[in-house]
């Protein structure tokens, strides 16, 4: 059925998708999915939003395939419009927070928090509690470099690609990120 697609290359998928085989294009989206959709659960802090980035990711993605460069990784490329994507997410928020203070509805209370459930909070360990919250206030620029390399485990030249920098800027980043993350985590103890 999937003519072995399963064994083809991320290139031979983008070849094969832009001639119009869509089974092509769902084995991308089958196999970058679950790193993608914890990489931007990661930057924008909410598991629900990051599904319907997800798909904005993988929309824009379809749209850009002729775009793709087949010599270099799907995984960095796919990465790099899924940070886009957080980012313009995270920009929207805070500008419907900033419409919300200015223009305030006398039906607030009806509207839901975006806050976890209660439960969630529970079950979640202390620990990993405290380090979400660090990774949270970390700058952009520090927390996508950490999540890259530290979460996703992308190596050092890919998180370069990712976002654009040199390799040794990724390296600054990652440091400065831990030294703010270790200050953070021992003042919330």
């Amino acid at each position: 059925m999937n003519d072995g697609l399963a064994d083809r290359t991320d290139g031979e998928l983008v070849a094969l998708a832009l001639v119009g085989r869509q089974e092509a294009f769902a084995e991308i989206v089958s196999r970058h999915k679950q790193p993608l959709h914890r990489l931007i659960a990661r930057i924008i802090g909410d598991d629900e939003e990051a599904l319907d980035i997800l798909q904005d990711v993988f929309v824009a993605a379809h749209g850009s395939l002729r775009r793709f460069d087949m010599a270099r990784p799907m995984r960095a490329w796919l990465a790099r419009i899924a940070i886009n994507k957080a980012r313009d997410w995270r920009r929207r928020r805070a500008v419907r927070r900033l419409i919300s203070a200015v223009f305030p509805t006398e039906h607030a209370a009806n509207i839901a928090d975006d806050l976890p459930a209660i439960d969630t909070l529970a079950a979640d360990r202390e620990e990993l509690r405290l380090v979400n919250a660090a990774i949270a206030i970390l700058p952009a620029n520090l927390r996508e470099t950490l999540i890259l390399r530290a979460v996703e485990g992308m190596t050092q030249a890919e998180t370069a690609e990712v976002l654009g920098i040199s390799a040794k800027a990724v390296e600054t980043r990652l440091y400065r990120a831990r030294q703010r993350l270790a200050v953070e985590i021992a003042g919330r103890r």
